[in-house]
Order: C-alpha cells, then sequence, then structure tokens
C-alpha cells in the first residue's frame, strides 16, 4: 500500500519524477547509499519523532545527526523516536521506506539543512526497495516542509544519532 500511496502522490503533484525501484534492499542508509549509487550523505532519511503530543518528521542528510538539544529548543520538548508499529500505522509506510510523501494522514515536515548541501538527494518512497532523485528545495516544496536546523556535526559527539 505505501508504495502506490507514494506513486500517486506523485502522479498527481509531481508527475515528473519517476520512483526508482531496486532489488536490493535500502533499508538503512548505507544500504540505500550502494543500492542507488550514491554517497550516504546524499540520502535523505526521514526521522519519525514524537514531541510532547505531536508526531513530527524530519528529513535530514543521511549522516548528520539529530541534536536533541536543537530539536528540544525548536519544538518545546523532548524528541522520542515512535516505536515500529507506531511508524507504520501513524505514516502507512514501513521502516526502512518511511518517507514525507503519501502519508497516511497529514503530519507537520521538516527538513534539516543538512539537505542543502546537495543539489539532488535520494529519499525512501514508502517501501524498503524504492527511492526517487530529487532537489532537496522541491522535496520541501512538494510536502510543504519548512527548513529547520536540527542536526548536529556528525564528529560532535554530544548530538544523538538516529
Amino acid at each position: 500500500m505505501s508504495l502506490e500511496s507514494v506513486r500517486a502522490f506523485f502522479a498527481e503533484k509531481a508527475p515528473d519524477i519517476a520512483v526508482i525501484v531496486s532489488p536490493k534492499s535500502s533499508a538503512t542508509v548505507a544500504l540505500a547509499a550502494e543500492a542507488y549509487g550514491v554517497e550516504p550523505a546524499r540520502i535523505a532519511k526521514t526521522l519519525s519523532l514524537r514531541v510532547g503530543d505531536q508526531v513530527i518528521l524530519i528529513v535530514a542528510s543521511g549522516t548528520s545527526r539529530m541534536d536533541n538539544k536543537k530539536v528540544k529548543v525548536r519544538f518545546g520538548g523532548k524528541p522520542k523516536m515512535l516505536g515500529l508499529d507506531e511508524v507504520a500505522e501513524i505514516t502507512g509506510h514501513e521502516v526502512g521506506g518511511v518517507c514525507p510523501f503519501g502519508l497516511k494522514a497529514p503530519l507537520p515536515i521538516y527538513c534539516d539543512v543538512s539537505l542543502k548541501a546537495f543539489d539532488e538527494v535520494v529519499p525512501a518512497v514508502g517501501s524498503i526497495h524504492s527511492a526517487v532523485r530529487i532537489a532537496p528545495s522541491r522535496m520541501a516544496e512538494l510536502v510543504a516542509a519548512e527548513w529547520v536546523d536540527v542536526c548536529g556535526d556528525p564528529m560532535n559527539e554530544t548530538a544523538k544519532a538516529y
């Protein structure tokens, strides 16, 4: 169902964007980078978080690390990753295929500025075997995402990795 909802999303909003299906799993950043022939930083990972009573999605560079302090300041509470069952139930996408496209229900979507370093990124699109190539600015525009700075330097040990 999930890949189909994403295909429907693109058919309606961006028919020029082609979904790429790979026989290789792209369930992790490393696997996705290998499957789609890009460096891990170009993989646009989607983090599913609960902050207080609100569920949000943050799309960030594959090698960036979420900074809990920045998230707490920006969103007013401590971030908590959703559980596996919650992710699929809330987003309609399986873990490893979570993306901001074709969601089961509208959610607030944020793109981290770490994505702006690239002309093109590769987010999953609803399954662990599918992705698209897209400019970060176009992705943010298509999903009405707000740009935020909530990731820290990957070398900064105070940032918590997700």
